[in-house]
């Protein structure tokens, strides 16, 4: 909390039980400290903030503000009160009140350099960069200390990173910045590295290429020592920018003869060698550059990677570099269609001498992926064959299968299976041999364990790989129709990480399998022993959130949202901290990282969709009539007018590539499967958005006595309020319509790629067609509410239309849920995901048609009131009622008899999977050996249960929504 290690004041002393309590998470006693100490001595400011803490902690915020809001008025400037104060605004999440707090305390004591730096990190929190360079420079008048300077030149960097206008930026912010460094370095006052990066950073985003060359070759360039080779690497930046090519050429060349192993100097070597070649280069009589010789012909290229090679042979530690730099050279000649003429060798040659000298490393395979281009198709198989000849592999007594006699002959071998399916050579096979593989490769998989014997359980075992090979080749089999073929990839991975359970390629697999075979229960525990870290809720996250609600399991859906969640929302507090630590020990190069980092994940799109699922699924949870959607939407702060998604700054985030793929270029994610993702991605976020916003805007629609087509109405802003509905009806009818045509383009992702969204699924069942009839609907009941029950017949009978329409689309929608989810043919395991889907868009729809329904209740109820008191004064009995009030009745009453016919279905359903006995069941196939039968029983029962689940979840919300329904007379 505060500083306490030795006690001057007495309050410190008086002050310590609280701080005691606090710290132990005891807030209730801290509370009642602070009350006892404040009853002695009322004017302990400290004491009143400490209980504030107390009192947010335990949930009472509106307190605490007010009593932290008691003690800032009095603008303390006491440590104690100051650092209670920042901590509790922290909390609060309103850093800007620190500002504040800060600003009073610099005015009372203008000579506290502490004060003063406080007030300049309080600044960088919230990211007033004018009033953090006008700080840093009211700091370094007072204590004229070099970092503080230079915070200033760093805050005129920020507002030029920040600036909306780049000619501004660049004519005033970064000129004055440059004046501001000029001045110290005439000065001889550059004291630190992190001074001249940021010399250098300016020169550069003023695009002053030459002057930044100068400042890292000259002296001020001898202070660039923390990082290795850093002074070169901003060299060769500058001249790539100055598109000086000899020099570019020769640096390279001098730092290759340092280091023949640094892969990025050899692409810089090869750039630089093939700019001089296409500009006709030749070397002027004097020197050839600043930075030496310069190679400019392919011939000097050849001759120093052969060099380089001769000088690796003689090498204690075998390099990788100088042979892929070979190869590389290969493959630019050939793209430029003159490698015959400079014998460099067959690259098939030459990737088999690789493979000899680096096959037992893992890293061989990821190499030669790369090359594997420069190979004819033609030549695969005898490639293949060729490399399996070198490696040592002998027939055991029990099997006729070759198998390694060490690791160093595994890691050959499986680099060699890795290859064959990176070339495509099992996918030319027909079922039967694929089936034979995936046997071998399981065969080579439980022999490899017995070289991992002594591995911990964090680490993976050596064969894995075997194991996912064999899953990759039944996933093929898989698409190809084989049912029984994905039941044995479950198998197989749950057996891999019973031997494996750190191995998170077996994790993810096994996620995305079980969610397109429709179960999510064993996900939720997958997920949470992979122990995603930081960014990875972004980048992974996808995974969870995507199927958690679709699936029917709406207590994780909820619980997998919040995680998410909480990470981008503590995204802007810590990446605040990080740019304050940055600035504390100069590291001011990662500040502009850091705020674009942040930007970055603040336009996530799996953030937007994230908050938008998350908001929608609250309210199906816990909405159920108009009075608690209002208070709902009113808790979440949502409003039908604003639309606070970035869309045209929408970041996509997703690693769609973070489960292995060894697939050819031709089967594997493309550019084009990412771009229609994130198209498909933002169309359903569209879709999602609007229809939470169509949601939203019902309770302001709510029913006023007085006819609507008053003056008052203006006024009031209601008549705006179904104006906005109206727009938005209109946004999401065109929204559709994209989607729709999106769809027609049947885009087929990899089985690995990225998942698809429940777009198709929302389209085919009818939830569309149903979800927008509805909000439809709300327009007319608008506008019978405003025209009055006497002159609207013709809007009457279109309600009665709507209702009997919306009834049998519902009825529909109902038929497409019906039908077994597990279905056992013959002894094989088929699993309908859809119709569980199809089920969640049934309660998501009837959960919209009861608050519609409730407010079309809220309309018609004064009306039929006002009926009544007429009648009475009248004291007619015979008074016809209007027809709208016989449509509504009717169509609640058959809401209510389809909704009751739905739970009965479910209860089928339940009764139907309880009573299915799936450890009777075996797979036909002769793939099934004994030891793995004890996995399949494990398999079956998991999405048994995980389908048992999701139907109860539904079945509990549903039940809900009924006896809602049931309270629907009016």
């Amino acid at each position: 909390m505060a500083a306490r290690g030795h006690v001057q004041d007495p309050n410190d002393r008086r002050l310590r039980p609280i701080y005691d309590y606090l710290d132990n998470g005891n807030n209730k006693m801290a509370i009642q400290q602070a009350d006892k100490l404040l009853k002695k001595h009322k004017d302990l400011h400290c004491a009143k903030v400490l209980k504030a803490i107390g009192l947010q902690r335990t949930g009472k915020q509106d307190e605490a503000y007010a009593l932290a809001q008691e003690v800032a008025a009095l603008e303390p400037t006491d440590d104690n009160s100051l650092q209670a104060l920042t901590i509790l605004y922290r909390e609060m999440h309103r850093p800007e009140l620190v500002t504040k707090l800060y600003e009073a305390a610099v005015k009372k004591v203008p000579n506290s350099e502490e004060y003063h730096s406080h007030l300049f990190m309080a600044y960088a929190r919230v990211g007033e960069y004018k009033k953090m360079q006008q700080a840093g420079m009211a700091l370094y008048k007072i204590v004229p200390k070099n970092p503080y300077y230079f915070w200033s030149v760093m805050s005129l960097i920020m507002q030029s990173i920040s600036a909306q206008d780049e000619n501004l930026s660049k004519t005033m912010f970064l000129p004055l910045a440059e004046r501001m460094v000029e001045k110290m370095v005439k000065e001889d006052k550059i004291e630190a590295e992190a001074e001249v990066e940021l010399y250098y950073m300016i020169l550069e985003r003023l695009e002053k290429y030459k002057e930044a060359l100068d400042v890292v070759r000259g002296k001020l360039g001898e202070k660039l020592t923390s990082e290795l080779q850093s002074r070169e690497n901003k060299c060769m930046a500058m001249y790539k920018k100055l598109c000086r090519w000899p020099e570019c050429n020769a640096l390279s060349r001098r730092l290759l003869l340092k280091n023949s192993d640094d892969w990025q100097f050899y692409i810089t070597y090869f750039d630089s060698v093939f700019q001089l070649i296409d500009e006709s280069w030749t070397p002027p009589p004097e020197e050839h550059s600043l930075e030496g010789e310069v190679h400019y012909s392919i011939e000097q290229a050849v001759k120093f990677i052969e060099e380089r090679i001769t000088e690796e042979s003689k090498s204690s530690r075998p390099l990788r570099g100088p042979y892929l730099a070979k190869l590389e050279l290969i493959r630019r000649l050939r793209h430029r269609g003159c490698n015959d003429e400079y014998k460099l060798g067959d690259p098939e040659e030459l990737m088999f001498q690789y493979f000899k000298k680096f096959g037992d490393k893992p890293c061989c395979f990821t190499d030669l992926k790369v090359f594997v281009d420069l190979l004819p198709s033609s030549q695969y198989t005898k490639f293949i064959s060729h490399l399996l000849e070198v490696i040592p592999l002998s027939a055991t007594a029990e099997s006729e299968i070759a198998l390694p006699a060490d690791i160093k002959a595994l890691q050959q071998h499986l680099c060699v299976v890795q290859l064959s399916r990176l070339l495509g050579i099992y996918h030319t096979m027909d079922k039967k041999q694929k089936l034979t593989v995936v046997r071998e490769l399981m065969f080579r998989y439980r022999h490899g364990l017995e070289f991992g014997k002594s591995c911990l359980k964090t680490e993976l075992q050596f064969s894995d790989y075997y194991c996912l090979l064999a899953v990759h080749l039944l996933l093929d089999l898989w698409l190809e129709g084989e049912e029984t073929a994905v039941w044995q990839c479950l198998t197989l991975l749950e057996e891999g990480l019973s031997h494996s359970p750190s191995n998170a390629q077996f994790k993810l697999l096994l996620i995305r399998i079980y969610c397109r075979l429709g179960a999510f229960e064993p996900v939720t525990e997958l997920y949470s022993s992979l122990d995603a870290k930081h960014i990875q809720h972004d980048t992974i996250g996808y995974l969870l959130t995507r199927y958690a609600e679709s699936l029917g399991h709406y207590a994780a859906a909820s619980q997998s949202c919040n995680f998410a969640l909480r990470f981008f929302h503590s995204n802007q507090k810590d990446t605040s901290e990080y740019i304050i630590q940055a600035y504390k020990y100069g590291a001011f190069e990662k500040i502009p990282e850091f705020i674009a980092f942040r930007n970055r994940l603040n336009s996530s799109l799996h953030f937007a969709q994230v908050r938008t699922e998350r908001m929608l699924l609250d309210l199906l949870l816990e909405a159920n009539i108009s009075t608690s959607l209002e208070e709902s939407i009113k808790s979440m702060s949502l409003s039908p007018e604003e639309d606070d998604i970035p869309w045209k700054d929408l970041r996509d985030n997703r690693d769609l590539t973070v489960l292995f793929s060894w697939d050819p270029k031709d089967r594997d994610i493309s550019e084009e499967h990412r771009r229609l993702s994130l198209e498909e991605e933002t169309m359903w976020l569209r879709i999602r958005s609007l229809t939470l916003r169509l949601v939203s805007g019902l309770p302001t629609l709510s029913h006023t006595i007085q006819p609507k087509n008053s003056e008052k109405t203006a006024e009031n802003g209601v008549s705006s309020k179904i104006d906005t509905i109206r727009s938005l009806l209109q946004q999401l009818e065109a929204a559709v319509d994209s989607g729709k045509k999106f769809l027609e383009q049947k885009i087929q992702y990899p089985v690995l790629g990225p998942p698809p969204t429940r777009m198709a699924g929302f389209f085919s069942n009818g939830s569309c067609q149903c979800q927008t009839s509805l909000f439809y609907l709300v327009s007319d009941i608008y506008e019978l509410d405003t025209n009055g029950l006497e002159d609207s017949a013709e809007i009457q009978e279109r309600i009665g239309n709507s209702f009997k329409s919306l009834v049998e689309r519902l009825t529909d929608l109902f038929n497409k849920c019906k039908g077994d989810l597990i279905e056992v043919r013959d002894g094989t395991l088929k699993t309908h995901p859809n119709l569980l889907e199809n089920l969640v868009f049934f309660v998501e729809t009837i959960s919209i048609a009861l608050w519609v329904s409730s407010y079309c209740d809220g309309v018609l109820r004064p009306f039929k009131s006002n009926l009544q008191k007429k009648k009475k004064k009248k004291k007619e009995s015979n008074v016809a009622m209007p027809p709208v009030f016989t449509h509504f009745l009717d169509y609640v009453t058959e809401l209510q008899t389809l909704t009751s016919n739905v739970i009965d279905h479910i209860k089928g359903l339940e009764m139907i999977l309880t009573a299915l006995k799936l450890e009777e069941l075996s797979l036909k196939d002769t793939l099934l050996l004994q030891e793995e039968k004890k996995f399949t029983k494990t398999v079956q029962g998991k999405v048994q249960s995980s389908y048992h689940h999701s139907v109860q979840e539904i079945g509990e919300l549903l039940k809900k929504r009924l006896d809602t329904i049931k309270k629907l007379k009016i």
